[in-house]
């Protein structure tokens, strides 16, 4: 199966947007129980990088960076997010999506990146190690779905070209 790892556009959203929605109905992805809409996501999302995974011309996967303050101290720290259609999982597409969005974060002068995982998301945290994440903790108990408490590991991936 031939991937192309592109620039995300605006005409991407609802294909994006279906896709982040299983992703919600797993389970095991987020605490967001509903997709935002098109507004309020691009204003919670930096411009550069976000990024689609395209298949014969078919978006089958996403990723993106949030700012994680508004601090201009943070301006080089971001949270990624990096999301498969269920029929593609399993196929490589997340890690290209992933070492791509690594790439153009350094060419937009980002330099760690964050991410937060549910330890039963054993695939997303095997992909984010396998691209340089390191785990730093366990916030335990951070949060509930459908009145259960859950935890997330925290990630980082440091740069080596950004900010050294």
């Amino acid at each position: 199966m031939y991937i192309q790892i592109d620039r995300m556009h605006r005409n991407d959203w609802e294909t994006v947007r279906s896709i982040y929605t299983q992703g919600i109905a797993s389970g095991d992805a987020t605490f967001e129980t509903q997709v935002p809409d098109w507004e309020e996501w691009d204003t919670n999302h930096l411009p550069d990088p976000r990024l689609v995974a395209r298949s014969k011309d078919q978006v089958i996967g996403w990723a993106a960076v949030s700012p994680v303050s508004s601090r201009c101290i943070y301006c080089g720290v971001a949270e990624v997010s990096v999301y498969v259609a269920a029929q593609f999982r399993q196929r490589g597409v997340g890690k290209l999506l992933l070492q791509e969005l690594i790439t153009e974060s350094e060419h937009n002068g980002i330099w760690t990146l964050q991410a937060g995982i549910f330890p039963e998301n054993s695939a997303s945290l095997a992909l984010h190690i396998s691209c340089g994440f390191r785990e730093i903790g366990i916030q335990e108990k951070i949060g509930q779905n459908d009145g259960i408490w859950r935890d997330v590991i925290l990630l980082e991936r440091r740069s080596k070209v950004v900010g050294v």
